[in-house]
C-alpha cells in the first residue's frame, strides 16, 4: 500500500507541476498582451507627441511666411493708355466739354452729367436712357446699358 501511495501522491505531483507550469505559461502570455498594449500605447503617445511638434513647426512656418509676405504698400500707378488725353468730337464736347482729357475723365464727366439730370432707368438702374444731347453720343439710341457706355464713347473719340 505504500507503494501505491507514493505512486498516487506521485502522480499528484506531477500533475500540480502540469498545472503550475500551465498557469506560469498564461502570466507571461499575459505579461505579454499587458507589454504590447503598454508598448502600442508608448508608441500612439509617441506620434501624437510628434504631430504635435509637426503641427507646431507648421503653424511657426506659417507666421514666418506671413511676416515674410508682409510688404509696404505703395500707391497704384495708372496705365499710361488710360491717363493719354483724347480729343472728343462735337457730340461728345457738348456733354464733356472741348478739351483733351484722358478716357477716365471723360466717362466721370457723363456719369456725373447722368446722375445730374436723373437719365438713369428707374426700374432697372443699369440702363442710362439718352436725353438731346446723350441721343447724339448713343448714335440714336433711347437706351444704353452701362457696359455699353465704354464703348459708345471710344466711337466718339479722336486719337
Amino acid at each position: 500500500m505504500v507503494v501505491k501511495k507514493k505512486k498516487k501522491t506521485a502522480k499528484k505531483k506531477v500533475a500540480k507541476k502540469k498545472v503550475a507550469k500551465k498557469k506560469v505559461a498564461k502570466k507571461k502570455v499575459a505579461k505579454k498582451k499587458v507589454a504590447k498594449k503598454k508598448v502600442a500605447k508608448k508608441k500612439v503617445a509617441k506620434k501624437k507627441v510628434v504631430k504635435k511638434k509637426v503641427a507646431k513647426k507648421k503653424v511657426a512656418k506659417k507666421k514666418v511666411a506671413k511676416k515674410k509676405v508682409v510688404k509696404k504698400k505703395t500707391k497704384r500707378k495708372p496705365n499710361a493708355a488710360f491717363m493719354k488725353p483724347v480729343q472728343p468730337d462735337e457730340a461728345l464736347a457738348q456733354v464733356v466739354g472741348s478739351k483733351a482729357i484722358p478716357r477716365t475723365q471723360i466717362v466721370k464727366k457723363i456719369w456725373e452729367y447722368i446722375k445730374k439730370n436723373n437719365l438713369q432707368d428707374p426700374k432697372n438702374r443699369r440702363n442710362i436712357l439718352a436725353d438731346a444731347k446723350l441721343k447724339l453720343v448713343f448714335d440714336g439710341k433711347k437706351s444704353v446699358t452701362m457696359f455699353e457706355l465704354a464703348k459708345v464713347i471710344g466711337n466718339h473719340l479722336k486719337k
